[in-house]
């Protein structure tokens, strides 16, 4: 029996670390060949795609800034070299802000996070779209948060971000519906990994497995949780789906955290 993702070629940004691997490895499961992108961590990267390999999958490692336009230049050119042309793009990497409010964020930390998490996202699928198109089936998932919508204080420069990446990605499914091509929002909150690790204990103070019976649900969402809308996303089953921005935060936000 074939699995869901036989025959696609997947590129995770993001994909050494936290949600990004989990969405590696649920891909790889499902069949696709997933190259696992990171900027500076390769040992975790490489776990992941040795992970991978020892399941039966198929994976490589490829690095390169999502803030650097010449290096996702660089990005693209050794992820088909290695792997083929990429028909499946999640587009997972990202930068915290540092938590100031609006007026006194500095201008380079708006331009920092704008390249990083819209302007050279952006960029990626210009580079990928000939081979989304030319595909039997283009899939672009971006995976952006949940509290985008609500504003929080001292987040606006990736909230801003964020929010930009959401509307080109709304916008692409409108626009390339026509060449088979789906594009969806993926938009969690809190997650059980490292950053979400670090979120907690910036917020609070404690371990983030206190916040778990105040949680939806009665614990923090966990990485497989998302990773497997991502894969159904991305399947026959999901096909008939895209312009869509679902939320993964058990229906409300997480408490005291945003």
């Amino acid at each position: 029996m074939s699995k869901r993702l036989e025959g696609r070629t997947a590129l995770v940004t993001g994909g050494s670390r936290g949600l990004g691997a989990a969405i590696s490895r649920q891909l790889a499961g499902d069949g696709a060949t997933v190259a696992v992108h990171y900027r500076t961590e390769a040992d975790a990267a490489r776990e992941v795609v040795a992970a991978i390999t020892s399941e039966g999958g198929r994976a490589v490692a490829v690095s390169g800034s999502m803030g650097d336009f010449a290096a996702v230049d660089r990005l693209v050119d050794d992820t088909v070299a290695a792997v083929g042309p990429i028909d499946l793009l999640v587009s997972n990497a990202g930068s915290a802000s540092r938590g100031r409010s609006v007026v006194g964020s500095p201008d380079d930390e708006y331009e920092r996070l704008l390249r990083i998490h819209a302007l050279g996202p952006i960029h990626l699928v210009r580079r990928v779209i000939d081979g989304l198109r030319s595909a039997p089936r283009g899939d672009i998932i971006a995976i952006s948060s949940s509290t985008v919508a609500d504003a929080p204080p001292f987040a606006a420069p990736y909230t801003i971000a964020k929010s930009a990446l959401e509307t080109a990605i709304r916008t692409l499914a409108r626009e390339e519906r026509q060449h088979g091509i789906r594009a969806n929002i993926v938009a969690p909150g809190l997650i059980d990994t490292d950053m979400g690790q670090r979120l907690v204990r910036a917020k609070t103070g404690s371990d983030i497995a206190g916040v778990g019976s105040q949680s939806p649900f009665g614990h923090v969402c966990q990485p497989q949780e998302v990773s497997g809308l991502v894969a159904f996303l991305a399947s026959a089953e999901g096909g008939y789906i895209t312009g869509q921005r679902i939320t993964v935060n058990g229906g409300g936000q997480d408490p005291g955290i945003f």
